[in-house]
């Protein structure tokens, strides 16, 4: 029989919401929340790729995960991606946010280093000794380039509160390859908005979902289709989102997903450096994707 996944459905990956002046404005990221709680999301991932991660001080963060622990207030878990350079630091932040009420983390590799087989299951390894929760392993060989193989995942099984990898090589057969190597062993999310449908087709359990903040109604209908079984609606409902889907696999998609929020009321698309708003004619092509999706928006059923 098979085993219900510790995590499931739609964890929506949050932006840390700015002001002009790249001052984290907490009230937006506040009200952001209780929009996607709203839509039924089941998990919140706070302070990942799309979270601007990297690119916050050590304080920051923090205050970032308070205040998602704060208002969530338990309705539903609060992950919070761990994306630092060294394995010391990474355990010391799973640590900090352990004490301020984290439900559990989303781990990538130690950032900007490409480590080998050995320091990337160690580095993974380090995290989860510094904790009790649960955690999520990421695999993004595009854009960290250390590959979390099916291979060794079969050997990170052994550390057990992991209990979750999100999936996000870009290469669709790793879901079948998962499957095949580590059964059910963890709670397999797809990371790669634009392969959900593929994905949910082969069997995975969550969505790690980016575009979808700014759509979370049509993102969640998307997703419960699929639970469902109801390919003929769901593949109605993905062409129209997948343009806007797009958006998640491009190296400035934390600006591509930022103007869509500020496009639909959500949010604004203030970045903090080396990030810059889009401008000129890349502003013009990413907003006719957009505005073209809003006026196209599916009218969707209560």
């Amino acid at each position: 029989m098979a085993t219900k996944p510790y995590w499931s459905g739609v964890f929506p990956a949050i932006t840390t919401q700015l002001r002009r002046d790249q001052s984290l404005d907490l009230k937006a990221t506040a009200l952001h929340l209780e929009v996607l709680l709203d839509s039924g999301v089941t998990g919140m991932v706070m302070l990942g790729s799309l979270g601007e991660n990297q690119t916050l001080s050590p304080a920051e963060k923090r205050q970032v995960l308070e205040l998602a622990v704060k208002v969530v207030n338990g309705r539903v878990p609060v992950l919070s991606g761990v994306a630092e350079t060294s394995s010391a630091l990474a355990a010391e932040y799973v640590r900090d946010g352990e004490k301020l009420g984290a439900d559990g983390f989303m781990v990538m590799p130690a950032m900007c280093y490409r480590g080998d087989a050995e320091e990337t299951l160690a580095h993974f390894r380090a995290v989860a000794a510094a904790t009790g929760l649960p955690l999520m392993a990421y695999n993004n060989p595009l854009s960290y380039a250390n590959d979390l193989t099916p291979e060794l995942f079969c050997r990170l099984a052994e550390t057990k509160n992991y209990v979750a990898l999100k999936e996000s090589s870009g290469d669709v057969r790793r879901i079948t390859d998962l499957h095949n190597t580590v059964g059910d062993r963890f709670a397999l999310f797809t990371g790669v908005d634009n392969l959900l449908l593929e994905s949910a087709i082969l069997g995975i359990d969550g969505w790690v979902a980016g575009t979808g903040i700014a759509f979370p109604r049509e993102n969640q209908r998307l997703w419960e289709l699929t639970r469902a079984g109801k390919w003929e609606a769901a593949r109605a409902l993905y062409r129209w989102f997948t343009p806007l889907l797009h958006l998640d696999v491009h190296p400035k998609f934390v600006q591509y997903i930022k103007l869509a929020t500020q496009e639909v009321g959500l949010g604004k698309e203030w970045v903090r450096a080396p990030r810059r708003p889009l401008e000129g004619d890349e502003r013009k092509r990413i907003l006719k994707v957009i505005r073209t999706g809003i006026a196209h928006r599916p009218k969707l059923r209560d």
